[in-house]
């Protein structure tokens, strides 16, 4: 990448828009109070500027759409080599795993990926959106969420490409790759139909995401085709897809009058921890209460009692997203944008093959 710094104004014309002037260091400086040097030091040796400095000139930065030249590269007509992917928690084995489908289409284009990940907070997100801008990278793939939404917004300003992952706001000016969980949910529930439970829990949300409403909407619409009552399925919101809000809501299931003998969780983390409060209690999986998780995730499969789960093509979802965007970024492409929808696969494993126990 050129770290050569970039001084003065330039105009450049945004993708399927109009011309527009664009801002250089020296506004970034005067708006954000410091010296051009000071700016500079932000975007080449940020190890040496002040926290507080830093974050002020980098605010500055995303707040009125900086983007740095890049030098030499932009002289010879050659495309930045690296991609971003944006996402909320890199400690997510989801957000690895959509990752390491983008790095593998990098890979094979002879791109590097430079991997952001943030926290709820808009600022944050204007941080990393800001040194993306201003460092020029190629493009990005964004990750479901509220901060995608943002995102989505922030790089429109800079005019830099971008796909979303996992996302189902669809952008009319860039390509998106998705999963059908709503037949993922309609799946899971099914096949605890077919197994005999006529009474479900189903424990997800936080309902703001996506995939996880449609999950949901999966559920509801097996229930009512099987020409069951909608109370048949009892519904658990979580704060989020995590082992221990599965095992508070595992609780939860033992504390309701009717128990049901079946439960679909959003997300595997979910089940094992519902997986984990049942055997505190001395039920057993699936004896007592089946159980059917949602990821496929690694552990899944090792699990005391392997989880029966919907497996989400999540790392092709992250290889297609990379792709799209390569091919949206390649010189001189005629690219038309797309919204690809990937289909999950339900895999039945020991924690749902009991006959229910009443």
């Amino acid at each position: 990448m050129n770290r050569t710094p970039a001084h003065g104004l330039e105009t450049r014309t945004a993708r399927g828009g109009r011309a527009r002037r664009k801002v250089g260091v020296k506004d970034v400086a005067r708006e954000a109070g410091v010296s051009l040097g000071t700016v500079s030091n932000v975007l080449n040796h940020p190890e040496v500027v002040a926290e507080a400095t830093r974050k002020r000139v980098l605010d500055v930065i995303g707040s009125i759409g900086y983007v740095r030249a890049q030098g030499a590269q932009q002289v010879d007509g050659l495309a930045s080599r690296v991609i971003a992917v944006l996402g909320l928690n890199g400690a997510d084995p989801y957000f690895t795993a959509l990752a390491t489908g983008v790095e593998q289409a990098a890979r094979e284009a002879g791109l590097g990926v430079m991997v952001c990940t943030g926290t709820r907070e808009a600022a944050e997100d204007g941080r990393h959106l800001a040194l993306i801008a201003a460092h020029r990278i190629r493009g990005a793939v964004l990750v479901s969420g509220e901060g995608a939404v943002r995102a989505a917004a922030a790089l429109r300003r800079h005019a830099l490409p971008f796909v979303m992952a996992d996302q189902y706001v669809l952008e009319p000016a860039a390509c998106s790759v998705g999963i059908d969980d709503v037949a993922g949910g309609y799946a899971a529930v099914r096949h605890l139909l077919a197994q005999g439970h006529r009474s479900v829990v189903h424990v997800g949300g936080p309902y703001e995401f996506a995939p996880i409403r449609d999950r949901r909407t999966g559920a509801r619409r097996a229930i009512s085709r099987a020409g069951l009552a909608s109370d048949s399925l009892h519904e658990l919101s979580c704060p989020g897809l995590t082992v221990g809000a599965g095992k508070d809501a595992g609780q939860r299931i033992l504390g309701l009058a009717d128990r049901p003998t079946a439960v679909f969780c959003a997300d595997d983390l979910l089940a094992l921890g519902v997986m984990q409060a049942l055997y505190e209690a001395g039920l057993r999986v699936p004896d007592d209460i089946a159980l059917v998780g949602y990821g496929d995730l690694d552990f899944a499969a090792s699990a005391v009692v392997p989880l029966t789960t919907v497996r989400r093509p999540v790392v092709a979802m992250g290889r297609q997203a990379g792709r799209l965007l390569i091919e949206d970024t390649a010189h001189n492409a005629v690219h038309g944008h797309v919204h690809v929808v990937l289909q999950p696969e339900l895999v039945v494993r020991r924690s749902t093959l009991a006959a229910p126990a009443r």
